[in-house]
């Protein structure tokens, strides 16, 4: 049976809601390989990870120009700035999934509190969820760039707590990356697991699994009781 639900809904941004997938035809274009983006930002994602555990903080945009550039040495394939700036560019304009603004709505309208938490830095300008028309469903966007730790460090949850005023345990993370969850749920967090295409939960004994799990937002809304 699944437990009540926190009031406090956290989403990751970078995949859960906007889709990565658009960004697969720059990746094609410079390496012909269809694994490419998967390789790329599986990558990105266990370098943020080993900076955190290391001691060493730089701008999720920055380590993805490095992680591009080291994935190019690895294929034998140049990157140059306009490289690098056409990808910034692309992340920039990712779209939101079709399931994001319906559920966002019924999520909102059933009471929840909705509020983001990005690896990425806060933008000079609009943010990625400005320009796919989805930011304002949130009373607040969190980045782990305040705490100089990437996702899934305890300071980067601990941040929402803190500025809400509210306990961790009302608080519930919704992402389509298990490792986010299960960092959140270490804090005595919930875990929303919304499946993306090219994720999936993973079963290890002794390590939570998330409280939810739902194909998508909409489904996601109906299991937390929104009509």
């Amino acid at each position: 049976m699944s437990p009540r639900p926190a009031p406090v809904l956290v989403f990751d941004v970078n995949e859960t809601l906007l889709d990565l997938r658009v960004l697969e035809p720059f990746f094609n274009e410079l390496f012909g390989e269809p694994r490419a983006l998967r390789d790329w930002f599986a990558e990105l994602i266990l370098y943020s990870q080993t900076l955190t555990v290391a001691g060493y903080y730089r701008p999720f945009n920055e380590l993805a120009a490095a992680v591009l550039r080291m994935r190019g040495e690895v294929a034998g394939v140049e990157i140059t700035d306009a490289h690098t700036r056409s990808l910034g560019e692309a992340i920039r304009r990712m779209p939101a999934h079709p399931d994001v603004a319906p559920g966002l709505w019924r999520l909102r309208e059933a009471g929840f509190r909705l509020v983001t938490l990005t690896n990425s830095p806060p933008p000079a300008g609009p943010s990625p969820l400005d320009d796919a028309g989805v930011a304002d469903y949130f009373e607040d966007h969190f980045s782990v760039d305040t705490v100089g730790a990437f996702k899934p460090a305890p300071a980067c949850y601990q941040q929402i707590a803190q500025r809400l005023g509210v306990g961790t345990g009302d608080l519930c993370l919704v992402a389509c990356h298990v490792w986010d969850t299960i960092g959140a749920q270490a804090l005595g967090c919930q875990g929303a697991f919304v499946r993306r295409p090219g994720n999936a939960v993973i079963d290890v004994a002794a390590v939570p699994t998330p409280d939810f799990i739902a194909d998508d937002l909409i489904s996601l809304a109906t299991q937390l009781g929104c009509d």
